[in-house]
């Protein structure tokens, strides 16, 4: 019993961690967010954050991988449906997409760095909810008629994915940025993440005028 309440109390301490972190990113950048503020966000001191996390990169990870699991809360949703034209399909992926600016904003990040700060433990949690995110597009894809074939659905995961990454730089531009490309007679159309993501799965998936 003993054991399971400490194990209950670090599963609610990890969260609230993670929650913490959560509510900062959505007003300030990685850089700016230190592991005192995200403490002073808890109930609890900055060293007991140690016991969790051993560096900021950590919790962005487990961040990461809530992301992803609430997105793939979204796909298995999609995944309930009979069949899918590829046009459902892509407005159903892109609607999933939409909602996640979180994740968006996530992706747009530096990988490298961020796994290479976390430990090896830390960074297998965060590519099971990786993989697993994978695994549910891809089982919407079996629902999509006519048919696809194993390699078309492959093109598409490991063409869709890497496109996620730059999918918040290109529908978040600031103020700033917009008048940097008019000074340098640098042309910017802006899309929305729903209709970026719409016309790229279109595309991906060679069905369809665009």
């Amino acid at each position: 019993m003993a054991r399971r309440a400490s194990e209950k109390l670090k599963e609610t301490r990890r969260d609230e961690i993670i929650d913490a972190c959560e509510k900062l990113y959505r007003s300030l950048s990685f850089k700016e967010i230190t592991m005192k503020e995200i403490s002073q966000e808890t109930s609890f001191t900055r060293p007991s954050i140690y016991n969790y996390f051993q560096t900021k990169e950590e919790i962005f990870l487990a961040l990461f991988a809530k992301e992803y699991d609430r997105w793939i809360e979204d796909l298995n949703d999609l995944y309930e449906k009979d069949r899918l034209t590829v046009d459902e399909f892509a407005e159903g992926l892109s609607r999933s997409v939409e909602k996640r600016a979180l994740l968006l904003k996530l992706l747009s990040m530096n990988m490298f760095d961020m796994e290479e700060n976390s430990r090896e433990e830390a960074l297998a949690n965060f590519k099971t909810s990786y993989g697993n995110a994978l695994k549910a597009v891809s089982k919407c894809l079996d629902k999509v008629s006519p048919s696809l074939k194993e390699k078309e659905k492959e093109d598409f995961i490991y063409s869709f994915f890497p496109f996620m990454y730059g999918i918040y730089p290109y529908t978040s531009v600031t103020e700033k940025q917009k008048k940097a490309m008019e000074n340098a007679n640098v042309g910017f159309v802006y899309n929305t993440v729903y209709d970026l993501t719409f016309k790229t799965v279109k595309k991906l998936l060679n069905r369809g005028e665009l």
